[in-house]
């Protein structure tokens, strides 16, 4: 259901002349329609039945009825991070809060532009103990980039404009607007959406500082070993662009976090790599022998670098690019801050190099890639693929991507041995086909990711790689799927175990399996039929292909591979809890 020009002029009539009344619910739809919203998805309850009337009464937002609050957040999520603009989700109060909580949480750790409207008891109520109320702001309020609570409806309109504002520019994340019931029913005069936003405490810089980026330049030439680490910013900013052309320039080696796949091709001989607990071991050593380190849009989390202390120990120069200034320096001290939009910032540095900045030295560049290249020799993501007995996860995954490389692909996962494996075989070439939790590490993404990608995107193939455990968190949005018709392939690699979980007690806790095991597992197969889709069980690496291929083929059908793969498989490299990068396990023979 597109909306049309004639509905957004409708919503941003502003002339008093055609001022009208309309209730809080009418407001809000007319909001929704004035910043283009094509989908909400939601779960109704009694504080947002005015609301749904709303909805119901007009016809260019799909609402999408999903099985759980937590999954309606999910869902808004994974079509944020594949488009670009900002997901909406609609929950009651009280338990539709509450259960809205980890999505929100997960979107506000990975920096995800989204608006979450909460339903609350009417104003008179607030405080009162009222059934099905919690205090939904003081709850959010450290998982949010910002929260209202409406108690006019006078002040709905600008509240949802600087929501929405606030949502998308600078470092995005979430925001909730809380509004209490009456509020959705009482009338004001309406004389059209707000046309622009103005918030004197909130005005995020987007232009770097021009004397900071000429130091940060100076400092590129300068350097015999420059290596670009890059983060979610860069994907967030949509400046793959430039980082490709920046890379082009300068001549050096990129890594990727995990949230970064895909901003830099990974079928580029300069890309290392995903780096940190589970990278490999040329981005790693990059990133501890680099002397200039230009980091843009990333934030050294404690996956990245590992022990602070342990990365300090090797002298290098730091630039850091990020739009959030609380983000620079606060784990480890840099030389060149800049403050600045991604984009900008890299648009103004490669045309200074385009005008002549001078470049590091071809000689000393040739002798840092030989350096680099005596690391990659190693073959760090080596495993069994000779093994014709049981299914490896890492072939399932390189399987997918040598069928699927040229297409039009998204990927979603959950958390754990899957994602990570993921993340190391599955070669991500372009931004936002990589859609996967990071910050908060949430199990059950997985399908309700998908579930918004295919609305956004129905003609791409969407694969959600998943395991057992995870896969059963948010399994019931499978029935969203059907009655949306939204068909997406699940690769569920099946080992039987909570396979990190499982991993972690094996190295570190004398193989002491305490709760890991998934000792009554549901024929998944039965289950995907009774969820009216098509189930399938590979137990053989000879049957991994022909599955894939098949599940293709039914284009218009939701497809659930349950892969039994080997349980003893672990995910390397690993760094362990403490150690520095590149203090890294390589297989079972470092154990």
């Amino acid at each position: 259901m597109e909306i049309n020009q004639a509905e957004i002029n409708s919503a941003n009539a502003a002339s008093e002349a055609h001022a009208t009344e309309l209730n809080g619910s009418e407001i809000l739809v007319k909001a929704l329609q004035a910043e283009a919203v094509k989908f909400v998805w939601g779960y109704p309850g009694g504080a947002v039945l005015y609301i749904y009337d709303a909805l119901y009464k007009q016809e260019t937002i799909q609402h999408v009825l999903v099985r759980h609050e937590q999954a309606a957040v999910h869902a808004a999520d994974g079509y944020a991070r594949a488009t670009g603009d900002v997901g909406v989700a609609l929950v009651t109060s009280g338990p539709g809060v509450t259960n809205a909580v980890t999505g929100i949480a997960t979107a506000y750790m990975d920096s995800i532009p989204m608006v979450i409207i909460t339903g609350q008891v009417p104003t008179p109520a607030i405080g009162m103990d009222a059934f099905q109320e919690c205090d939904t702001v003081g709850i959010t309020r450290p998982i949010v980039k910002h929260n209202f609570l409406v108690k006019d409806v006078k002040d709905l309109a600008d509240t949802l404009k600087k929501a929405f504002h606030i949502a998308r520019s600078g470092r995005p994340g979430p925001v909730v607007v809380d509004i209490p019931k009456d509020v959705s029913f009482k009338k004001t005069r309406f004389s059209g959406y707000p046309e622009t936003v103005e918030m004197r405490s909130y005005n995020p810089v987007k232009r770097g500082h021009v004397g900071q980026i000429r130091k940060a330049l100076q400092l590129l030439q300068s350097a015999k070993r420059p290596f670009i680490y890059t983060g979610g910013g860069v994907i967030m900013s949509n400046a793959s662009d430039e980082l490709r052309e920046l890379v082009d320039l300068i001549g050096c080696p990129v890594t990727n976090t995990l949230m970064g796949l895909g901003a830099f091709p990974a079928t580029d001989k300069r890309f290392l790599g995903m780096l940190g607990m589970h990278g490999t071991i040329e981005a790693n050593n990059a990133m501890q022998h680099c002397d200039v380190l230009l980091a843009i849009g990333a934030r050294f989390d404690d996956r990245v670098i590992g022990n602070p202390k342990h990365f300090a120990q090797n002298e290098r120069k730091i630039i850091h690019i990020d739009i959030d200034p609380s983000s620079i320096s606060k784990r480890v001290k840099v030389d060149v801050p800049i403050v600045g939009d991604v984009k900008d910032v890299l648009t103004e540095m490669i045309e200074a190099l385009k005008g002549g900045a001078p470049k590091p030295q071809a000689s000393d560049l040739a002798d840092w890639w030989k350096t680099v290249e005596s690391w990659r020799s190693r073959d760090c993501l080596k495993y069994d693929r000779a093994n014709s007995e049981v299914i490896k996860p890492q072939f399932v995954v390189e399987t997918l991507w040598d069928m699927v490389q040229k297409d039009d692909v998204y990927i979603t996962s959950d958390v754990g041995q899957h994602q990570m494996f993921a993340a190391q075989f599955y070669k991500f070439d372009e931004p936002r086909r990589w859609i996967n939790s990071g910050g908060l590490g949430t199990m059950g993404v997985g399908i309700p990711y998908a579930m918004g990608i295919k609305l956004a995107k129905p003609q791409a193939d969407v694969f959600c790689i998943t395991g057992e455990g995870s896969v059963q968190m948010c399994i019931q949005e499978l029935s969203t799927c059907l009655q949306y018709n939204t068909p997406i392939k699940v690769v569920s690699l099946n080992n039987r175990y909570l396979g990190m979980v499982r991993q972690w007690q094996e190295i570190e806790y004398s193989g002491r399996y305490s709760h890991s095991y998934m000792d009554a597992l549901p024929d998944f197969v039965k289950l995907a039929e009774a969820f009216g889709h098509v189930g399938m069980r590979i137990e053989r690496p000879q049957d991994v292909e022909g599955a894939l291929r098949e599940a293709r083929r039914l284009k218009d059908r939701t497809v659930f591979m349950d892969f039994q793969t080997d349980p003893t498989e672990n995910v390397f490299p690993m760094v362990q809890a403490g150690k520095g990068i590149t203090e890294m396990l390589l297989g079972s023979e470092d154990l």
